[in-house]
């Protein structure tokens, strides 16, 4: 059972027969899609390492887009980071959409890929219809 389904848009988890072609479409079709996908985990790892053991993820998109990936062991997560300061809780969705942002931003330093910005801009603007979009910005930023 999922605890990502957001409720402040339509943005929906993917179905499990469409699950493989989702991080190709999110990352780009080379081997980023499995660094990605690592990048994702690892972030959430780094900015939650107290509630964040592993697990289940939901992949989420809008519109036929793919979004973000959210983890579905818990409902909320308390997470921190040391660059700039945040400290906070938030749900699920929001910690997927953080953690999702912090390794587009990361990968597209490092990989030359349109997907990496693209999806950044797409799943940024997003963010901001969440609403946790205040603290979603202030981990971000």
């Amino acid at each position: 059972m999922s605890l990502t389904a957001p409720s402040f848009s339509s943005a929906m988890p993917v179905p499990e027969e469409r699950r493989m072609g989702f991080l190709p479409r999110l990352f780009g079709a080379r081997l980023l899609l499995l660094v990605g996908e690592h990048t994702v985990f690892g972030f959430m790892e780094r900015l939650s390492p107290t509630d964040y053991t592993g697990g289940m993820w939901d992949f989420l998109e809008l519109a036929g887009e793919p979004l973000y990936l959210a983890p579905t062991c818990k409902p909320r997560f308390h997470l921190t980071w040391d660059g700039n300061g945040y400290e906070g809780e938030v749900s699920a969705d929001a910690a997927g959409i953080i953690a999702t942002l912090f390794a587009f931003s990361h990968l597209s330093f490092r990989h030359d890929a349109p997907e990496l910005p693209e999806g950044f801009a797409r799943l940024y603007a997003h963010a901001a219809d969440h609403p946790e979009a205040g603290e979603i910005y202030r981990a971000i930023d």
